[in-house]
């Protein structure tokens, strides 16, 4: 989510213009636009990802752990070894059974898909206790790069949703040939610092309430305190996702990664680094400064907006289409709220697939 896009979404109408997205039979209705021929990774009839209700699994089994940049990662892992990767990335307040649906579907298309803990999340640990708890956004897309070079994955899909859309939107632009292909909900979603200095429109700004709960020692009290925190977090998914009736085992299960350790100091970093609250460390200086240029994205990319995400931009997409310059698809997901990947697993799987082969 930026809070730059987002001021073109006020107003908008919940439901607008969606139509059900072609030989993709699933609850959630579509729109797709700016279409062109492309010459993705793959080549021949694109598969049709098979139909699954939400909620049809539930855990991913074992997860792994590896030690990648100043992290030990748990991930987890599903489909053949050898197959083409697609990593999927998760936001915040979520974690990898984001995916939970995604990954089997994919597995079954042949692709080997990895879900990684973001930093402070889950299983995923630094490996000294003296490592600044940073949040920036470089440094988040960074320890993806150093997975796939501890798992020796040179190219791969990258899907995400929030902190994952824009994790794997930045690796797509300042690494592009580490890219075989992107899907990011909400589109463009690289964070520029200082213009988020700039105050939105006052009912943009009240949908972003605890981005400034958590620049207060309130909202951090609240992210450090183990009844606080959970609420917390759940309120944010009943309101940004209003038609997903989740039940309570499929938030435990989530809030479990919320137990980390770290989580209260990289959920509050992240947000107050976002609004120059906070301070990054030098060493990425040279990476933020080239994102805070909007570099465009080259790699074949379809962007899905939520129709109910409050975040979510009006436009079908305008408001960040020319950040995208090589093979390009929008789709809008009618009856469908932040949670795309939980909410709608057919349409994001589908979504994967199709990107592979613009």
């Amino acid at each position: 989510m930026d809070r730059r896009t987002f001021t073109k979404g006020v107003g908008m109408s919940a439901g607008a213009a969606a139509l059900s997205l072609t030989g993709l039979p699933t609850a959630a209705n579509a729109s797709t636009a700016s279409t062109p021929a492309g010459t993705g990774g793959s080549t021949g009839a694109v598969p049709t990802v098979p139909t699954i209700t939400p909620g049809t699994h539930t855990s991913f089994g074992e997860l792994k752990q590896v030690r990648a940049g100043v992290l030990d990662i748990g991930y987890a892992e599903v489909g053949p070894k050898q197959g083409p990767v697609v990593i999927c990335l998760h936001g915040w307040p979520y974690d990898i059974h984001s995916f939970v649906d995604v990954a089997p579907l994919l597995a079954a298309q042949g692709y080997r898909v990895i879900v990684p803990y973001l930093r402070g999340h889950g299983t995923t640990r630094f490996l000294s206790a003296h490592t600044f708890r940073n949040a920036q956004q470089s440094a988040i897309a960074l320890d993806i790069i150093a997975l796939m070079d501890a798992l020796r994955i040179d190219k791969a899909v990258l899907a995400g949703f929030d902190w994952g859309s824009r994790t794997a939107d930045i690796i797509a632009a300042l690494w592009p040939e580490r890219v075989r292909a992107l899907v990011s909900v909400s589109g463009y979603l690289i964070t520029n610092v200082a213009s988020q200095a700039t105050p939105l429109p006052p009912a943009a700004e009240h949908t972003w309430w605890y981005q400034f709960y958590f620049a207060t020692d309130r909202g951090q009290l609240a992210m450090q305190n183990p009844t606080d925190r959970p609420e917390l977090c759940r309120l944010v998914w009943t309101t940004v996702s209003p038609t997903w009736n989740f039940d309570d085992a499929t938030f435990a299960r989530t809030a479990a990664a919320f137990e980390n350790p770290d989580y209260p100091a990289i959920v509050i970093h992240n947000y107050r680094w976002r609004l120059g609250l906070a301070a990054g460390e030098h060493r990425y200086d040279s990476y933020e400064k080239q994102l805070a240029a909007r570099p465009t994205i080259t790699v074949p990319t379809i962007t899905l907006d939520a129709a109910l995400d409050p975040f979510t931009a009006a436009g079908n997409g305008s408001g960040y289409r020319g950040l995208f310059t090589g093979p390009y698809a929008h789709r809008t997901l009618g009856d469908i709220g932040h949670n795309l990947p939980q909410e709608a697993p057919t349409a994001f799987a589908q979504a994967v697939v199709d990107a592979d082969h613009l």
